[in-house]
């Protein structure tokens, strides 16, 4: 059991892994940009496959349009 119980107390800080402390949490900064990068390229994505799937109904429109002529 000691060993799953913290050996400070309650009020300190436990030490941490890296030696020195990262208050401003500039490390978690390329996560975060790298995130929003592939957030970004996936829209990009979802856009351009949509864009190809409006492109190819306006062809098959175009193509059965003069189909329905009339006159």
């Amino acid at each position: 059991m000691t060993m799953l119980m913290h050996s400070r107390g309650p009020f300190e800080r436990a030490p941490s892994s890296s030696g020195r402390r990262d208050i401003a949490g500039t490390g978690a900064a390329p996560t975060r940009l790298a995130a929003i990068k592939r957030f970004f390229i996936h829209a990009l994505v979802m856009l351009a496959a949509g864009a190809a799937l409006a492109a190819i109904m306006a062809l098959k429109v175009v193509a059965y349009l003069p189909r329905f002529n009339y006159h």
